[in-house]
């Protein structure tokens, strides 16, 4: 009976290392993250998964979304899983049919909210978009409102909706919380705020001095400042937008018990903790933030709706375009 209860004792905990070791085959990656971190990602989920030979291609999102286009077109996706930018793209692929569900164990240990509730894509980050300020500037904002304040004018650059992915969700996000909608960036143009390029523009703008204020994505500024540059970087009290640099399965994948044991590895808290070292904010709540960043109750991130902001997409660009003349 003792040997019984061992044996039974020891199968408990086989499960999950045996399906581990089971799991075999190629898996083929799609991915705008950096080489160096899609192959951080990659070789950390070899370690629990080291039957899967994974092969990734790198490019930015919308260069990956054409590459994607043209395979569907031909017949012949060749990606399993995919590891983007931003949830209102995963929406036009779950739109399209091309997205497949999968009720990982893993989001137990995640709030509501933060995945598609129809479990076709999942947060692995959440990078969001905030203020940096040059150590010159006359005061430390702490409000959205800050930069649309007399003493700031002409001095606020920031990436374009028409440039940056982002930058695009972060528009729908603040109109879509802020009272007065986009209202909030009449004000920022009749502040003289200067809209264009991408994030890296805004951060060699202000920490160069040619601008004091801006808007970007919090790793750069928070990056450059540990390396010495003069920049701060500021999370407003009204709260901030952030991307969610979703993962998900393509309906075709041919290796589909690989592909969600990617999407396993990513959501748990040793695949979160790749997150971490990488510099990002974990999109699991029980793993810290990386140094350099406050603790969690002093970030707030604001509501977001990437169906919506999909549907909206045309109409928030031109309204953007209308007010900034781009």
């Amino acid at each position: 009976m003792k040997r019984l209860a061992l044996a039974f004792l020891a199968a408990a905990f086989l499960p999950a290392a045996a399906f581990a070791q089971d799991v075999a085959g190629k898996l083929v990656l799609y991915t705008s993250q950096p080489n160096t971190d899609a192959q951080q990602t990659i070789d950390a989920f070899k370690v629990k998964y080291p039957k899967v030979d994974v092969s990734f291609v790198r490019d930015g999102t919308p260069r990956i979304l054409a590459k994607l286009a043209a395979e569907f077109e031909a017949g012949q996706p060749q990606a399993d899983v995919l590891l983007i930018a931003d949830s209102v793209t995963m929406e036009g692929l779950k739109k399209d049919g091309r997205l497949m569900a999968h009720d990982s164990p893993a989001l137990s240990a995640y709030p509501a909210g933060i995945h598609d509730p129809q479990k076709q894509w999942f947060a692995t980050k959440l990078i969001t978009t905030g203020i940096v300020y040059n150590t010159k500037a006359s005061f430390k904002p702490t409000s959205w409102a800050d930069l649309t304040k007399p003493e700031v004018k002409g001095q606020v650059v920031m990436p374009s909706p028409l440039n940056s992915g982002a930058a695009l969700i972060h528009a729908a996000t603040l109109t879509g919380n802020l009272d007065g909608g986009w209202k909030y960036y009449e004000a920022l143009k009749d502040n003289g705020a200067m809209a264009g390029g991408g994030n890296g523009d805004v951060l060699k703008s202000v920490s160069g001095g040619d601008k004091l204020f801006g808007v970007i994505v919090d790793f750069m500024p928070i990056r450059e400042k540990a390396k010495g540059a003069p920049v701060e970087f500021v999370f407003p009290k009204e709260g901030v937008s952030a991307v969610s640099e979703p993962v998900a399965i393509l309906k075709g994948t041919k290796n589909p018990e690989a592909a969600k044991a990617f999407i396993d590895f990513l959501l748990s808290k040793d695949g979160q903790e790749v997150a971490l070292k990488q510099g990002y904010i974990p999109a699991r709540a029980d793993v810290p933030l990386p140094a350099g960043y406050p603790s969690r109750d002093q970030i707030k991130i604001m509501a977001f709706d990437a169906a919506k902001a999909l549907a909206d997409e045309s109409k928030n660009k031109m309204t953007f375009a209308d007010i900034f003349g781009q």
